[in-house]
């Protein structure tokens, strides 16, 4: 009896042991039906689960992405790539002389490939991931851990992959947009290896800045940003950088052969036309996308979307109409483009007036930036990428501080109760139409600086590794059937 006794105690204390271990390493209790609803309030309203916050005691039931963000950004991500390939290819590709007409469209292709890898292996993580006030760290180099789950850094509700991606659509457009300053004059693989040392000496670190959770520039998201500028969609990151960098580039190649003695006029504006088109429609997912949800801040940058580029086209082609008697096709779509990039900085946080005011400033400011300051100064932008992304890009980022207004995104307003949002602990929440563009006049400086002189840098070292320019008889060939082996056209 004793021997039953003892062994009865010794099973009941071991099970007592084994009870209060399992209670001790289990998943916190499982969510009361409140929380439960709480979760399903913070995915339509884009915000943190209760078992985001730190220190949460319970699970959640919806642990995973949201399907309705992650269908958004799978359909953003595709509309950028939409721009590039065929949008991009086809807008400059229709600018240039036929026998130029591959090469435009092989650099964009090239650039699309060479991009995706230097993201793979390093880009995102450079971008994305904590690190330096200026750029990322590692911790997600060749995608280590880019999984379905979301990174709550960025967004609670889309898949850290699809974030990734959609990041990258903006990684491949923004080089390639430099090609139009130097179209029809440059190496193949000076392109290749002159993007590839810009998107880590210029493209990973300004994007870390502007965009990353600690970046030094990224007013909105960090509470320890030392420049409180915004940029909604990319003023800085893409037009301003690119913009500025394709300048330096154009300079350091020389004019083409005839420039200002031979015509030079796009052998295809159908093809510029349908380009455009492309570029606008591509451009809902680049600017709405931004938002990182389908909520009410995609809503308005859809809407100022549309309003300042069809400002901006009508604005270009009148004062063509105005000046030189005729509206052409050229200056609508023009102008359409200028809209798009002088609204990006700004799309998600400003109203429908300042959309319109943004509009009108892009149909007239690049207008003569295009077709005065060029002619003044002689350098030759073969498709008005400066004019364009460098001078429309920089007014963008300085009218956005400009005529922001948190009346439109809440992200920008004073937070007065625990916990405070990261645009009051940083003081941007005070300076929103007041004095924000003293801090977007700052991101500007530093982001021509950075672009100037590391492109100017690049270029140099380039230029004397490989070579910049191909050679005369090619240039006066075309470069499809030299650097390519093909013809846009076969005649006969």
């Amino acid at each position: 009896m004793l021997i039953r006794a003892f062994i009865c105690v010794a099973i009941f204390f071991l099970a007592e042991i084994s009870s209060a271990q399992t209670s001790t390493s289990s998943p916190s209790a499982s969510p009361s039906l409140e929380q439960r609803v709480a979760d399903l309030e913070a995915y339509i309203n884009n915000s943190a689960r209760g078992a985001d916050v730190a220190n949460a005691q319970t699970v959640s039931n919806i642990p995973g992405p949201g399907p309705g963000h992650n269908a958004w950004m799978m359909t953003c991500a595709a509309l950028v790539l939409f721009m590039t390939l065929p949008g991009l290819a086809l807008f400059y590709g229709g600018l240039v002389r036929a026998k130029n007409v591959l090469s435009v469209l092989a650099q964009c292709l090239g650039i699309a490939g060479l991009v995706t890898i230097l993201w793979w292996a390093a880009g995102y993580s450079l971008v994305f991931s904590r690190g330096s006030a200026f750029l990322g760290g590692l911790k997600f180099a060749f995608l280590h851990s880019v999984d379905a789950h979301p990174n709550g850094d960025y967004s609670h509700w889309v898949s850290q992959n699809v974030f990734a991606m959609y990041q990258l659509m903006f990684a491949i457009i923004t080089p390639a947009l430099i090609i139009g300053a130097v179209a029809e004059r440059m190496k193949f693989a000076a392109v290749l290896a002159f993007v590839t040392a810009w998107m880590f000496v210029v493209y990973f670190p300004i994007a870390h800045m502007v965009w990353g959770i600690d970046g030094w520039m990224n007013g909105v998201w960090n509470p320890g940003a030392k420049v409180t500028a915004i940029d909604f969609a990319g003023g800085t990151v893409v037009h301003m950088s690119s913009g500025w960098s394709a300048l330096v580039l154009c300079v350091l190649l020389g004019h083409r052969l005839g420039f200002r003695k031979e015509v030079m006029a796009p052998h295809s504006m159908v093809l510029c036309m349908v380009g455009t088109g492309l570029l606008w429609v591509g451009w809902y997912g680049f600017n709405a996308g931004s938002a990182l949800a389908p909520d009410g801040i995609a809503a308005t940058a859809f809407m100022a979307t549309t309003l300042a580029t069809a400002v901006a086209s009508f604005t270009w082609a009148m004062l063509e109409y105005a000046l030189r008697g005729k509206p052409s096709v050229l200056g609508f779509c023009s102008g359409a483009v200028g809209g798009l990039v002088v609204i990006t900085p700004a799309c998600g946080y400003v109203d429908p007036t300042g959309a319109v005011i943004i509009g009108v400033a892009a149909g007239i400011v690049p207008f003569f930036a295009c077709t005065k300051l060029k002619s003044w100064l002689g350098y030759d932008d073969a498709l008005d990428t400066f004019g364009v992304h460098a001078v429309g890009g920089t007014l963008g980022a300085f009218l956005t501080g400009v005529l922001a207004t948190a009346s439109v995104n809440p992200n920008l307003a004073p937070v007065a109760s625990a916990p405070l949002s990261a645009a009051t602990q940083n003081g941007l929440a005070r300076i929103v139409g007041h004095t924000l563009w003293l801090e977007q006049l700052k991101a500007i400086g530093i982001t021509i600086l950075l672009a100037v002189v590391g492109s100017a840098i690049i270029g140099a070292l380039v230029r004397g590794l490989i070579g910049l320019r191909i050679a005369p008889e090619i240039e006066r060939q075309g470069l499809d059937i030299n650097q390519h082996g093909e013809e846009g056209y076969i005649t006969s």
